[in-house]
């Protein structure tokens, strides 16, 4: 069996979402200190510098269409694995087990990662495209703080966000150690620490990414 053909079996998807986890991981910890910077309350300007930075440096540019990349793969290989697990079972559980096997977001990873990925379009269609495309075109960078600050004060806009990074947080909760564990990483030694951790994490950056829209709606930064 050669790789190719491995990665194409069962076990290397999830292969394939462990490592895309990890780096979208990554990626999350880079965009989550950028987000951070609008509570210096400055009036954006360390935002809009690491904005610039991530924008036009020439490296950062090349890794983040690979994340995009990596990230519609996480996706797709998620939603392959659930149709693919539910088309074994041609009659579903009389009597479900619920919690008493698994907490309820580890067996709704697909209609998180869902909510996630529609939460993605509304947020790239109206600040990374359109900062993209202006770049493209001559128009230079846009001033995404004060983009933010406009698109923030609709209260719809705001909720989708929420709702995004409460998805996000229950998907963390679950898909942080699991793409560990898939890896083999979590000995005896380390498991303890790589949950806590996880934890932590699903806690920590979605609440930081929530705030954001919410900071800008009442007006707590300038």
């Amino acid at each position: 069996m050669n790789w190719i053909q491995y990665f194409s079996t069962s076990i290397g998807k999830k292969l394939q979402m462990s490592f895309t986890g990890i780096f979208l991981i990554v990626f999350l910890v880079v965009h989550c200190y950028i987000n951070a910077q609008i509570f210096y309350n400055d009036g954006g300007v360390r935002f809009d510098e690491a904005a610039h930075f991530m924008g036009t440096n020439a490296v950062i540019r090349i890794v983040e269409i690979g994340l995009f990349g990596l990230l519609i793969l996480h996706i797709i290989q998620g939603l392959l694995l659930f149709f693919k697990n539910k088309s074994r079972r041609s009659v579903g559980y009389q009597v479900s087990a619920g919690n008493k096997t698994s907490a309820w977001y580890s067996r709704s990873m697909a209609l998180l990662g869902t909510l996630i990925l529609l939460f993605l379009i509304i947020h790239l269609s109206k600040f990374w495209g359109p900062n993209r495309l202006s770049q493209l075109t001559g128009g230079g960078e846009l001033k995404l703080y004060d983009m933010m600050k406009e698109e923030f004060k609709t209260t719809w806009v705001v909720v989708v966000y929420l709702l995004g990074c409460f998805s996000l947080g229950w998907h963390l909760l679950h898909g942080f150690y699991s793409a560990f564990q898939t890896l083999g990483l979590p000995t005896a030694r380390y498991k303890g620490i790589i949950k806590i951790v996880g934890i932590a994490f699903s806690i920590i950056v979605p609440l930081i990414f929530a705030l954001m829209p919410v900071a800008f709606n009442m007006q707590w930064v300038n």
